[in-house]
């Protein structure tokens, strides 16, 4: 009888993942949060290859400010974030995925003063979620809140969260059913927050409690988004910082383990599969590493399956197909590597000034932007390298594609388009 109540359970829980899943997507149109639907930079669409103002392009909406949030798809909304370059007010635009027209230009927050922010980042680079019928918006420490998508209104907020940032925020909010999480890994101060999502409430706040060995906050900042995992019937929340990640419990914020991987200012988004973590740790020694996630306490020693030190990327997320790694450096050097331990196949150095959005990947073909404008076009090929074609827009990308259906979205630093198929 107990196994039986075990296996409805179990079978009740899977089928609400999937349920969850399936509204996540909404057949390939939603692309809810930083890196879509799974977390992991992969579309189910088919957008187009070749695009640039006059081609293939349905509509072009020029965005006021500087943000470099990226773009979030709901139903026939799309949503960003935008700041001045001085950070007084912090804004969220929702434009309409077909036409492009704007449909609400919420004012969120208003500052008497802010703090440094380096030129190469914005007050507004932290990628909101969104679901049916609520977006969750986070402009670092100063302020988290959530609005209705039907009518552009605050529904919480949340201002008492302190932090200097000191070159400006970066982290990604991540929800599942109940909970909002994000970190704020400062100069100051470094922690993970879990927020009920449906009344900004705290559910848990832990410190990071990291042997950083040293006094420079400096070298304690990262720029990190959670990954929530399920591995051997354990869910995780998988945290990047500087020279720690992280494994929380989601429910109780307790630590399940965390790895030493050194470095700072840690970005990319980490991966999961093949039974492994993959993360990346900013400028640290092990750039990359692959963890297997079933360990307790300390698993520096014991649960690193494979290192890499060169060529990853330090602010561009990776992608995993299949049985590869996918990705694109900061030098703008594409590779790709084998998932089980970490081997080169082939490395390519792309034409563009710099990259730091994180490439994206629909119907075998990947998606790479850099600062520059160039837009690259690239097969999910693990033999070799194939280009499939090389697009250039006026003004570069910070901001990570994002992909609805089979249109593609683009974020320059002057303005979203939309491109599609003639």
């Amino acid at each position: 009888m107990r196994f039986q109540r075990l296996l409805r359970q179990l079978c009740f829980l899977l089928a609400t993942c999937s349920a969850a899943a399936a509204r996540a997507d909404d057949n390939g149109h939603n692309w809810p949060q930083f890196r879509g639907p799974r977390g992991n930079g992969s579309a189910t669409g088919n957008p187009p290859s070749e695009f640039g103002e006059g081609k293939n392009m349905l509509w072009k909406r020029p965005v006021g400010g500087k943000g470099w949030s990226s773009p979030v798809v709901w139903g026939e909304q799309v949503w960003i974030t935008t700041a001045p370059a001085d950070g007084l007010k912090m804004y969220a635009i929702c434009l309409d995925r077909k036409t492009g027209d704007v449909v609400h230009d919420s004012l969120v927050f208003e500052n008497e003063k802010v703090r440094f922010c380096h030129p190469t980042n914005s007050f507004a680079s932290c990628t909101p979620v969104i679901e049916e019928g609520r977006i969750y918006l986070h402009f670092g420490s100063y302020g988290t809140a959530c609005l209705s998508t039907d009518t552009g209104e605050v529904i919480w907020k949340r201002r008492d969260f302190v932090c200097n940032h000191w070159r400006g925020p970066g982290a990604s909010p991540v929800v599942d059913d109940k909970a909002l999480y994000v970190a704020f890994d400062g100069y100051d101060r470094q922690f993970v927050v879990a927020l009920d999502k449906k009344t900004g409430d705290t559910i848990w706040t832990k410190d990071r409690n990291i042997d950083y060995g040293t006094d420079n906050g400096d070298r304690k900042k990262a720029y990190g988004t959670a990954t929530l995992i399920e591995h051997k019937g354990v869910r995780q929340l998988i945290s990047p910082s500087a020279v720690e990640t992280i494994s929380y419990e989601p429910r109780t914020g307790n630590v399940i383990w965390r790895v030493r991987h050194g470095g700072m200012n840690a970005a990319a988004r980490p991966l999961f599969g093949h039974g492994l973590v993959y993360i990346t740790a900013g400028s640290g020694p092990l750039s990359m590493i692959a963890v297997r996630p079933d360990g307790k306490g300390d698993v520096t020693s014991t649960h690193i399956q494979w290192s890499l030190g060169r060529g990853v990327p330090k602010r561009p997320s990776q992608l995993l197909v299949d049985d590869h790694l996918f990705m694109v450096n900061d030098g703008g050097v594409a590779s790709c590597l084998t998932a089980k331990d970490g081997e080169t196949i082939w490395q390519k150095r792309l034409k563009g000034v710099e990259f730091r959005s994180s490439p994206v990947l629909a119907a075998g073909r990947i998606y790479t932007a850099s600062t520059d404008g160039m837009l690259h076009v690239f097969a999910a090929n693990a033999k070799e390298f194939q280009s499939l074609a090389t697009n250039e827009l006026p003004a570069g990308c910070q901001a990570s594609p994002a992909i609805s259906g089979d249109i593609l979205i683009v974020r320059t630093t002057e303005a979203v388009y939309a491109f599609a198929k003639d």
